[in-house]
């Protein structure tokens, strides 16, 4: 077994909960006795030790000679997935549907057409009521072709209407795909680079959205068609700083699950999506009231809904959860509160529970390094800052490794390291301009940090209101306000100004907000 497969199979073992491994215990022993089975005690090795062993291996299994160990491995793997698929059926209705696709093939092949139709009416029904189009068409071809085999008094009408709901669903599928096409392109896009730079990117994610845009009205798509045009929607206004506009299709995304709730249990993942690209948009939209109801309703969940019947929707729950909970330490300026969440965001990330990847890792990197600055602490936040920028393969979010630089700077000045804060200004100057990410806001802050080490102290606070001025006229520009998405640097400059912490300066702006 090739080294990935046997990662492979360590991680999926390694994911087991104690229900599931009770289960295919049970599983495996229902014909015979766990002694005669090779791939059970390899198993049960391969659980109690915390690293793959194989000399190990071979040596507490004198059954098993090294030649067979590969098959032996790929054969637990494939027993592992059919164990877990009986155990997770009951709560997917789509392995229910394709259980019953396979049940009526096995008949089909027997020459019992009547028992097969029979079950596939059934699974189609199923597959229409959960809007799951992809698998009502398969039925409808395989109902088709039995038809053409076993004759009934009605064949006739039969045929018209497999034919006409063939026609239906293929077109409700075409359009559902062009959709989800064009929202993927565009969340690739936008992992890729993030936010539109300037107007050149602008204008060709505008122009690659209306190319790739199917000429339909939104009353015309079916649930999932909806969906994704909804998604669509959502990463173009997102990418384009509209964040009014990707407010109101992410609204609408959810409002569709609100909507139909028997389609929530088994589209969880899509639901908690839905809702954190909400909370995102109004979030970047500086809509406080309406985030925290939001908010509150996403910590809700678990008690509505089975959250944590699943790995990764359970994942995704906390994933978004701790997310949008920084957001809104963000928004109330309360950055030292907001460390309190760090530990246990950490402890997941290296337990690797949920598998996140490292896409989701350094996002997660940058927020805590804002919450250590946020709240004073410099020296941590340049920790978590180092562990962006060390990366060896930075070849996602452009935006984030960027701004990871310019935040490091921004820590190291605040810390008195004026020669390190010299040295690292052209580094992170090539690195801007080799990601053509330089803008207007950058260049401001490199010129400024550049002479600050020739500035008397007495000085310093002239050249703070000076660069303020500055930035406050970019931060009006659509094309220059991307930077100030990623960090709040007026309120850091009025903190220096005022010569106050920058926590109580956002903390302020919070407070006053509300009270107007």
């Amino acid at each position: 077994m090739p080294k990935q497969k046997t990662d492979d199979l360590i991680q999926l073992i390694r994911s087991l909960t104690r229900a599931e491994k009770r289960h295919f215990r049970l599983f495996v022993r229902r014909n015979q006795s766990s002694d005669e089975i090779l791939f059970l005690q390899l198993f049960d090795v391969m659980d109690r030790h915390k690293d793959y062993d194989e000399a190990l291996i071979l040596r507490k299994l004198p059954a098993i000679k090294k030649s067979q160990l590969s098959n032996l491995k790929a054969h637990l793997y494939k027993q592992l997935l059919t164990s877990l698929r009986l155990l997770n059926k009951n709560y997917n209705e789509d392995i229910q549907i394709r259980e019953s696709i396979d049940y009526a093939r096995v008949l089909y092949n027997k020459g019992l057409y009547r028992q097969s139709l029979d079950i596939l009416d059934k699974a189609k029904s199923r597959a229409l009521k959960f809007k799951l189009s992809s698998l009502a068409l398969e039925i409808v071809e395989f109902e088709k072709l039995i038809e053409s085999q076993y004759i009934t008094r009605s064949i006739e009408g039969r045929a018209e209407e497999l034919t006409q709901e063939s026609i239906d669903l293929n077109r409700v599928n075409d359009l559902s795909h062009r959709f989800s096409n064009l929202a993927l392109q565009l969340y690739g896009l936008y992992i890729k680079v993030g936010y539109v730079r300037n107007e050149k990117d602008h204008f060709f994610v505008r122009e690659f959205f209306q190319s790739h845009l199917p000429d339909v009205k939104f009353d015309d798509l079916d649930f999932w068609g909806k969906v994704y045009y909804c998604q669509s929607y959502v990463w173009l206004y997102h990418m384009t700083h509209d964040f009014r506009m990707s407010y109101r299709y992410s609204q609408k995304w959810v409002d569709l699950f609100d909507e139909n709730p028997d389609m929530i249990p088994p589209n969880l993942p899509v639901y908690l999506k839905g809702m954190h690209n909400l909370l995102g948009s109004l979030f970047n939209a500086m809509y406080y009231e309406r985030f925290i109801q939001v908010l509150a309703k996403l910590e809700q969940l678990p008690d509505l809904y089975p959250i944590r019947q699943e790995k990764n929707t359970e994942g995704l729950f906390y994933l978004f959860k701790f997310v949008h909970s920084i957001e809104k330490h963000y928004l109330e300026g309360t950055f030292t509160e907001g460390l309190a969440l760090v530990p246990e965001i950490i402890g997941l990330i290296e337990s690797e529970e949920y598998n996140w990847d490292h896409h989701r890792e350094l996002i997660f990197y940058y927020r805590i390094a804002c919450l250590y600055f946020g709240s004073g602490d410099n020296s941590k936040a340049i920790d978590y800052l180092n562990l962006i920028i060390n990366q060896r393969n930075p070849d996602y979010r452009e935006d984030i490794q960027a701004f990871a630089r310019i935040l490091n700077l921004i820590a190291h000045f605040e810390l008195g390291n004026a020669q390190l804060v010299e040295y690292q200004i052209k580094s992170v100057y090539r690195f801007l301009a080799k990601t053509e990410d330089l803008q207007e806001v950058q260049r401001e802050i490199f010129r400024f940090l550049r002479k600050t080490p020739r500035i008397r102290a007495s000085e310093l606070k002239n050249e703070f209101v000076r660069l303020k001025t500055k930035l406050v006229k970019l931060e009006s520009d659509p094309f220059q306000r991307r930077p100030f998405l990623y960090l709040d640097i007026i309120s850091w400059l009025e903190s220096k100004i005022e010569d106050r912490n920058v926590q109580d300066v956002i903390r302020a702006k919070f407070l006053s907000k509300q009270k107007n």
